[in-house]
């Protein structure tokens, strides 16, 4: 929905209803009591005698990558996007993305299933000449001398600290790795040039292959392969690929995540360190599997089996 009036959500109809319930004592001093009208005071407010009725937004991806597409760290944001399309409807006018880095494509597409198409079509990611696109579109004097506008703060600094709130690295001191400390089942040692499988025979198709993870040592591989005879080693290579392998950066943050098994077999689970040469890898892991019973949804600890066969390392 676009937060349009005649075409809002069923959350944002119900906001309009609970706001104009809580005005009820002054609703008939306002200027108008039309659903419109309130819905312009809902996203806007009387400043310095200009109605302000929507806001552009600048987004400097200076700096994007990798570690920021930490899993919860993008489902947090969704539901901060889906907060802002709920209950600010039409609040956001235009918002420019510069300095946009070649992975932002990968970013915006784990987002973008968040906003409305209405919004989506606001966006617009900018090239080289970013700056001149900026002055054509805002003020130059409300525009920071660092963005190619005139503003800058009493004391002459063209980022405007004083005036915006400056972005960074995130103190060590909040580093929430070092407060919760997870219990893994097993650890094992991933030499340099090598991988390490572990074997899960899954005998009925529907069950959820879930796992949890971290390193030491630096990043390691992770994919998940299937295969039909139990206890034959096979590379990689031989193997049915049924989740890409990658490379992941678990000795940041842990890694988690499932896979519902589609078909019987044996599912190997490879962490792979074979493209690095001079250094080891610990690697710290659990992993379970859910049966897909009519138990297992009304009791989710009966569900859990250990199929753990025999690991193989290469």
């Amino acid at each position: 929905m676009s937060g349009r009036l005649g075409d809002l959500s069923p959350k944002q109809a119900e906001a309009l209803s609970q706001f104009r319930e809580k005005v009820q004592d002054v609703l008939p001093q306002f200027p108008s009591q039309s659903d419109h009208f309130l819905l312009r005071w809902l996203r806007g407010e009387n400043w310095l005698g200009k109605h302000v009725e929507s806001i552009t937004m600048i987004y400097d991806c200076e700096g994007l990558g990798l570690k920021h597409l930490w899993k919860p760290a993008i489902e947090t944001y969704g539901e901060v996007l889906t907060m802002f399309e709920d209950n600010y409807p039409e609040g956001l006018k235009r918002l420019f993305v510069i300095k946009a880095p070649k992975l932002f494509p990968v970013a915006y597409n784990l987002v973008k299933h968040f906003l409305s198409e209405d919004t989506r079509h606001k966006i617009m990611v900018l090239g080289s000449n970013w700056q001149e696109v900026l002055r054509n579109h805002i003020d130059p004097e409300h525009l920071p001398a660092v963005y190619g506008g005139e503003l800058t703060d009493p004391d002459g600094d063209p980022c405007c600290r004083t005036r915006i709130n400056q972005g960074g690295q995130v103190p060590k001191r909040y580093y929430a790795r070092d407060f919760i400390k997870v219990q893994y089942d097993q650890c094992v040692s991933v030499g340099r040039g090598s991988s390490h499988q572990l074997e899960y025979e899954i005998l009925v198709p529907g069950c959820v292959l879930g796992w949890q993870f971290t390193s030491e040592g630096g990043d390691v591989g992770f994919g998940i392969f299937i295969k039909k005879n139990r206890g034959e080693w096979m590379k990689a290579g031989q193997m049915l690929e049924v989740l890409p392998s990658q490379r992941y950066n678990a000795h940041l943050v842990p890694e988690d995540g499932s896979l519902t098994c589609t078909e019987a077999g044996v599912y190997v689970l490879r962490f792979d360190n074979t493209y690095s040469i001079f250094q080891s890898k610990r690697v710290s892991f659990s992993v379970e599997v859910l049966l897909p019973s009519r138990d297992s949804q009304s009791h989710p600890e009966t569900s859990r089996t250990s199929n753990h066969k025999a690991p193989i390392s290469q």
